[in-house]
């Protein structure tokens, strides 16, 4: 197929520089859903990219009030940008399913960015008798991704992004216990690494059962490097700011290798960039933390089929969803 004959809404070829910003390529026509909205965080840098280059994006957040705060702030950078909102607590299934049939009045959908996500809570439990981040970070993806897939199968080249973590690496196994129950004491950073490896084994499931099922639809990963947002502070105090929250972000921000909008980059390339399936994008500068994005490797636990296929049963199981 020449490059004049492409599907609508297909990516362009990937640049054989450096990738950059300015390398997306013009989204009209395109319908992008992206989760984890909040001003300031990756989900808002990768919503405002979309919309500058002509997307329809859905900001999908867990309240109204923050949702209004993105919807506003993209709309000053971009005064006509094509901006809906949906409300979403990937922490509740329930809440998953509602808004999921929200969002079938979006029709097609070409590209979700699952960008979602909490780090190093303390141990809780969701209404649904889930750990907060499995929760959060999988399985309300998981339910999320399945729900939408006949909207995502519908576009001309439906793609599915799911920003993982550097931090996957830390994972010593695969979090394939019984969810409701696991086993041997919760421990918030490991808990978050088995996370963002689930983030890997379902993005390269889903992509080679996509393909087995003929479903016009790619799936991959991307992840931040070192990004100065709110994640940590929220993690460790249930909000971004006040008191001890605000001496941890600013901490963070300090420290921090590059800032919220270059960590979007790798999410951005993956979502517009010409790349087969089950990619994975990354800062390309030393040890990840930062740098212009490219294309990365995932750590060997992550390619084990046995554990994408197990923990994919699983997830069916506990959400209730079934992928073709």
């Amino acid at each position: 197929m020449s490059r004049g004959d492409r599907p609508p809404g297909a990516p362009h070829p990937a640049p054989q520089h450096p990738w950059r910003p300015a390398d997306i390529p013009d989204q009209s026509g395109r319908t992008a859903l992206v989760t984890g909205t909040t001003v300031g965080g990756l989900g808002h840098h990768t919503a405002l990219e979309l919309a500058r280059r002509g997307a329809r994006v859905v900001l999908a957040g867990r309240s109204e009030s923050r949702l209004a705060e993105t919807y506003a702030a993209v709309r000053r950078e971009v005064p006509g940008a094509a901006l809906d909102k949906l409300v979403l607590d990937l922490a509740d299934l329930d809440a998953v399913r509602r808004a999921a049939g929200r969002a079938a009045a979006l029709g097609p959908l070409d590209l979700l960015v699952n960008n979602a996500g909490v780090m190093a809570t303390g141990h809780s439990r969701t209404g649904d008798g889930l750990e907060l981040q499995m929760a959060t970070n999988h399985f309300g993806p998981f339910l999320l991704t399945g729900l939408l897939l006949p909207q995502l199968a519908a576009a001309p080249a439906g793609r599915v992004v799911t920003v993982s973590s550097l931090m996957h690496r830390m994972a010593r196994s695969a979090p394939l216990d019984d969810p409701r129950h696991p086993a041997g004491h919760y421990r918030r950073w490991p808990t978050y690494a088995r996370s963002k490896l689930a983030n890997l084994l379902f993005t390269y499931e889903l992509d080679r059962r996509a393909r087995r099922a003929g479903l016009a639809l790619t799936a991959l990963a991307a992840h931040p490097g070192f990004a100065g947002t709110h994640l940590v502070a929220n993690g460790r105090y249930g909000r971004p700011s006040g008191g001890q929250a605000s001496i941890l972000d600013a901490a963070v921000r300090a420290l921090s290798s590059q800032a919220p909008d270059a960590g979007a980059w790798p999410s951005l390339m993956a979502a517009t960039a010409d790349l087969p399936g089950s990619t994975f994008c990354g800062p390309g500068g030393l040890g990840e933390l930062r740098g212009l994005p490219g294309v990365v490797t995932s750590s060997g636990l992550a390619h084990d089929e046995t554990a994408q296929r197990r923990l994919w049963e699983i997830s069916e199981r506990v959400t209730g969803v079934r992928y073709p």
